[in-house]
């Protein structure tokens, strides 16, 4: 047994104790002491790792949240269309979608309600054209610039027709509305009705800011009265609105009172007059797309209107946008996880917030997003309870230019990144610990055992001489 002895002893009478071997011993027990110390805080404490791997989520949906405010896009107008690479192509999304007006300061006010399916609305169909319906005179005249000034100035009280003669849906109505004309003369109502056209002109109807063709609006002593008419365009629906609003004007008691003398019955329509005057829309809601490279853009179109592409202004604020499900401070779990993340890995919703405002309304700002899911696993072994899965997104926006004839829209193109980043805390093995103590205890002592040799050689020499 003796012969494997790795360890022989040196008999102690044959050593020799000397001031330097005990300093050198001081010292080395000194740094093994910090060394150790040292080496026991980094085994303690953990670190975060990131790597970069292909994205092993097998999901065939993403969730995009979103939160935008369109300060010059009415409710009634504003649209979300989807579409893919996979050729989706998704007309005006009405689910999980969800609209409200705006203030006077581009503030949300009143919920305008989920987005839906645009109601039909009726046309009336006649048998007289709009020229012969002219034979016995026009009940609705075309006003220029400086007669429509003059003619809501005399008439306290007026609904006017702004129209194109490209409109379709402005042809199908001309008869219509000079049937009601007709209709509010033979009736003597206080109404003034008459017609414009926005084609001719164009500085008018720029300055009543037209967006759709047609366009009813109510005037009252001068002054727009918001929102336009939007139900049914027949004449029996016009003439039941213009009843209504005689009715609610306190001026015209002696007019009513007449009327209920004569056994006339209103025909009134349901109209929501308790809607704020903005013009604007903010659209919230939760859409779910393959993932696969595609936009989602927000433009004014109506089911039953020509929009006017000079008058259309994309001006917008994204208020929100994320993808996958939305991080939220609230949820506790979300929220350990990512009180040891760093901020350089929180670029969840970096466009929130910021205002993109185009000077020109053929304009409108797209925007180019990169998203990359990201893994965070915080207890290094795939538990659940300390792991989630997030999106980043890095995004560029440019202001694309509109021929005038189209209808711009503001642009969410989105690509989901086939790679992934994968951000998880690491801490040392106890194996690696022990290996590290091990080369400090033998390192050290080997080391200065070298120099006290060394120190040891060089002071005996002198002494020989």
């Amino acid at each position: 047994m003796q012969g494997v002895d790795f360890y022989r002893r040196v008999p102690r009478d044959l050593t020799e104790a000397t001031n330097i071997g005990a300093t050198m011993s001081i010292i080395a027990m000194s740094l093994m002491v910090v060394l150790f110390i040292s080496e026991s805080l980094a085994f303690a404490r953990t670190e975060l790792v990131t790597s970069i791997t292909l994205d092993s989520n097998t999901e065939s949906q993403i969730r995009i949240n979103f939160n935008v405010t369109m300060f010059d896009v009415h409710c009634d107008y504003a649209v979300i269309d989807v579409l893919d690479a996979l050729g989706t192509n998704r007309q005006n999304i009405t689910r999980n979608i969800e609209k409200w007006q705006l203030d006077e300061f581009g503030n949300r006010r009143i919920f305008a309600g989920r987005n839906r399916e645009v109601r039909d609305i009726v046309h009336e169909e006649h048998e007289e054209t709009l020229e012969e319906l002219h034979e016995d005179g026009v009940s609705a005249p075309s006003l220029s610039d400086e007669q429509f000034k003059q003619f809501i100035k005399d008439h306290e009280l007026a609904f006017i027709n702004f129209f194109a003669p490209w409109c379709m849906w402005c042809q199908r109505l001309h008869p219509t509305w000079e049937k009601f004309a007709e209709n509010i003369e033979d009736e003597e109502m206080p109404i003034g009705v008459a017609v414009v056209d926005c084609v001719e002109q164009m500085n008018l109807c720029q300055d009543q800011k037209i967006a759709a063709f047609p366009t009813l609006r109510w005037y009252q002593n001068g002054e727009a009265v918001l929102p336009d008419y939007q139900m049914d365009r027949t004449v029996a629906a016009l003439k039941g609105f213009a009843t209504r609003k005689i009715e609610q004007n306190e001026h015209f008691k002696d007019w009513k009172k007449k009327r209920e003398e004569s056994g006339q019955q209103a025909q009134a329509t349901s109209y929501l007059n308790s809607r704020p005057q903005n013009p604007g829309c903010q659209l919230s809601g939760v859409l779910l797309v393959n993932r696969v490279p595609g936009n989602f853009h927000l433009e004014a179109r109506s089911k039953h209107h020509n929009l006017n592409a000079k008058m259309t202004n994309l001006t917008h604020r994204v208020n929100h946008l994320s993808f996958g499900e939305r991080v939220d401070d609230t949820n506790r779990k979300q929220k350990r996880i990512l009180k040891q993340v760093p901020d350089e890995h929180k670029q969840f919703s970096p466009l929130d917030g910021r205002l993109f405002r185009t000077s020109s309304f053929h304009q409108a700002y797209h925007h180019h997003i990169k998203v990359v899911s990201t893994h965070f696993d915080m207890s290094g072994k795939q538990d659940p309870a300390q792991s989630m899965i997030a999106y980043q997104y890095l995004e560029q926006s440019q202001i694309v230019h509109y021929n005038l004839e189209d209808v711009p829209e503001a642009r969410f193109a989105y690509d989901i990144s086939p790679m992934s980043v994968v951000v998880e805390k690491q801490s040392r093995k106890w194996y690696d610990y022990l290996t590290s103590v091990s080369a400090i205890v033998g390192g050290t002592f080997t080391t200065l055992g070298l120099i006290d040799a060394f120190f040891y050689t060089m002071f005996s020499s002198k002494k020989i001489d």
